[in-house]
């Protein structure tokens, strides 16, 4: 399959979690194909809806985010890479996962500090820079809309992103912006959801994706921090 962008996410192992999180989303991207979703009392409106965009991307929280191939570089080259900043990684633990309104939209965010995977990120987003086209002028105007403050502007012009680094803020996307809707949601949602949320939770894996032509997201590998 040819993928017209790539990324690195947290994905998941195998389990009650991502089972259920290609349910709620509808997209199982290590199978590639869509999931039906799940029947969940109290919804404000069809769960199709409240997942619209992040269903392409599958449950993953963003390590390093999608980017285009830079001229000269291939896949192969981009996984093997990737395996060897892997090995070089030490797994990261930290206190939990909760549900949380962020803005308008629901995701599960870190509990407690997220400083070990900031830097396993920082460090993901430096190492595999070299693979990264440089951002459209298109896209530098679509970032700027959000009124990005000075260091933004500044690791946009580095990184290509404006919340890598020191602005880097994990969390796992679960729905659109919901408007007056996220609370119903997330009340609807937090029986389901916060019994599957390990505590402490690690990150002891990352997964490279790509986004194919249609815009929906694939594992293409998955490997083990051996660092």
């Amino acid at each position: 399959m040819q993928f017209q962008r790539y990324g690195v996410y947290y994905t998941p192992r195998p389990g009650a979690l991502a089972d259920f999180g290609k349910s709620w989303l509808g997209w199982d991207p290590v199978k590639g194909e869509a999931v039906a979703h799940p029947t969940i009392e109290g919804l404000p409106r069809p769960l199709a809806d409240i997942t619209a965009t992040p269903r392409t991307y599958g449950l993953h929280g963003t390590i390093k985010p999608p980017f285009f191939l830079a001229d000269g570089t291939e896949t192969d080259a981009l996984v093997a890479r990737f395996d060897a900043i892997c090995a070089t990684l030490a797994p990261v633990t930290l206190d939990g996962l909760v549900l949380a309104r962020l803005g308008g939209f629901i995701a599960l965010k870190i509990d407690g500090d997220q400083t070990p995977l900031a830097n396993l990120a920082g460090a993901v987003v430096r190492e595999l820079d070299t693979f990264r086209a440089p951002p459209s002028d298109a896209e530098l105007a679509r970032r700027r809309k959000a009124n990005l403050t000075a260091t933004q502007e500044a690791l946009l012009a580095q990184w290509g992103y404006p919340y890598v680094m020191e602005e880097f803020r994990f969390h796992i996307t679960l729905s659109d912006r919901l408007g007056r809707d996220v609370e119903a949601t997330m009340n609807a949602l937090a029986p389901h959801i916060e019994p599957l949320l390990a505590r402490p939770f690690e990150v002891d894996s990352l997964t490279l994706v790509g986004e194919d032509t249609n815009g929906m997201f694939h594992e293409i590998h998955r490997q083990a921090l051996t660092g």
